[in-house]
């Protein structure tokens, strides 16, 4: 393989606020070129040949893993995670895409009891190299409605009471239901972004700001560990295609 095919990881977005953040600086920061593709009103979409990524990241966005008919582009991408994990391609799944993760591999997709906004602690249920989390668990942001059930096999990292399945790794794929990705700049768009703040009063935007502040250290600790390994086992994938 030759230097201008060096392989990249490819990034599934949904929506233009919904932005991969601390996902793309790890990558960045391991030397990773990535592409960033929105393939959602597309029923056939052009997409990339398998051997061109060495890594698969699908984003969040405000509509269902499910939601076949007003975005037909979803059953590709279905299609892409099935096929990355068959090849043990690693991936990574945040909020809309932890479910189309699940989804595509067998799990199912309902709604939750309740949303989840805001910041909440999650708790770990056990311990795994995808996702580093202390004994203790961790507060982190929420910002979903529908939940998953796992696929058989799959191995559940961490939950809320609201949602039993918050962080899951299914052979070379992780999903993330809340979002570490998120930086000050990203929170400040969303913030400002009415389809993200629908139904907020100004306390509880107030709120989410202010938490944030607070919590980010500790929160950008967990994401660089994380994202760093995904970007370490994306480096490996990529080694492999070169020969």
């Amino acid at each position: 393989m030759t230097e201008s095919s060096t392989p990249y990881v490819l990034i599934l977005q949904h929506a233009e606020w919904e932005r991969p953040g601390r996902i793309q600086e790890s990558l960045e920061e391991a030397g990773i070129p990535t592409r960033i593709l929105t393939i959602l009103d597309q029923k056939k979409p052009e997409l990339p040949k398998a051997s061109e990524y060495c890594g698969l990241v699908v984003m969040g966005g405000p509509m269902g893993a499910l939601d076949f008919d007003d975005y037909p582009g979803l059953k590709a991408e279905h299609k892409l995670v099935k096929a990355a994990v068959e090849a043990s391609k690693p991936v990574l799944g945040v909020c809309l895409g932890h479910q189309i993760i699940a989804a595509a591999l067998g799990g199912k997709l309902k709604k939750g009891k309740e949303p989840e906004i805001g910041f909440g602690h999650i708790e770990r249920v056990n311990r795994h190299e995808y996702a580093p989390l202390d004994s203790e668990g961790m507060d982190v942001l929420h910002w979903h409605n529908d939940v998953i059930s796992v696929p058989d096999g799959a191995t559940v990292i961490a939950k809320t009471d609201v949602t039993k399945v918050q962080a899951f790794a299914y052979g070379s794929a992780l999903g993330l239901q809340y979002h570490l990705e998120v930086s000050p700049a990203i929170l400040e768009q969303w913030l400002s972004t009415p389809a993200m703040v629908e139904g907020l009063k100004k306390s509880q935007i107030k709120k989410i700001r202010d938490d944030f502040a607070q919590k980010d250290a500790c929160i950008h600790r967990v994401a660089d560990a994380t994202f760093s390994a995904f970007a370490a086992r994306c480096a490996s994938y990529a080694r492999a295609l070169a020969n």
